[in-house]
């Protein structure tokens, strides 16, 4: 039976990349000295907000999802960032490999909502690895299952993340409307001869403010 452990190398910005991607290198290391053909790795990425500390702004912003500090003992539990897979080529001992993270804005999912309230630090992620791997059998190729326990902690520096989302959106970020809210906000730039969105939803907010301190 073969004995697999992996660890995070580093992370780092994929600027060339079609989307926002992390890259995050891994070393795996096979301790018995079996020759290992080829894995089919997955990876479910989850993040682990219970493992670092909030200012007040951060706690502000994430009551959305956890509620007021005083409920953080029940509330800060393990999210789903993403699903991530790739293929590692044959080696001996141990071997390096890239996987790629995808990022994005969409903040109506938790995990993107969470990264896009952090100030500054470090980001508590654990890579849960399953898949198969091919070595060197009695009869040929054997084909064994990963361990449920193979796993890898890391603290993704806050700064790479926002490095990855800068190169692609640069001082942007994403909301999702439906489309006859979207039809109505360009109706009212266009009424009030806005050239953007930026400015049309900046003058909505005054005219919000305004009602509201009357």
């Amino acid at each position: 039976m073969s004995d697999l452990s992996f660890s995070v190398v580093e992370s780092y910005p994929l600027p060339y990349a079609l989307s926002p991607s992390l890259g995050v290198k891994i070393r795996v290391a096979e301790t018995t000295g079996k020759r290992v053909h080829t894995i089919a790795l997955r990876a479910q990425v989850q993040i682990e907000p219970q493992k670092r500390r909030y200012t007040p702004g951060e706690s502000e912003t994430l009551s959305d999802l956890f509620g007021t500090v005083d409920r953080y003992g029940d509330t800060l539990k393990p999210m789903l960032w993403t699903h991530i897979s790739t293929m590692v080529l044959g080696f001996t001992g141990e071997k390096e490999f890239e996987m790629q993270l995808p990022c994005s804005y969409d903040f109506e999912v938790a995990g993107n909502k969470y990264l896009a309230a952090l100030k500054d630090g470090e980001i508590p992620i654990v890579f849960l690895f399953s898949g198969t791997m091919y070595t060197e059998g009695e009869r040929g190729v054997a084909a064994e299952m990963l361990s449920w326990s193979c796993e890898a902690k890391h603290r993704l520096p806050l700064a790479v993340y926002r490095a990855t989302m800068d190169a692609h959106f640069p001082n942007s970020a994403w909301i999702r409307l439906d489309r006859d809210v979207f039809a109505e906000i360009d109706r009212f730039r266009m009424s009030q001869g806005l050239p953007n969105f930026d400015q049309a939803i900046t003058r909505l907010c005054d005219i919000a403010a305004e009602k509201s301190s009357r």
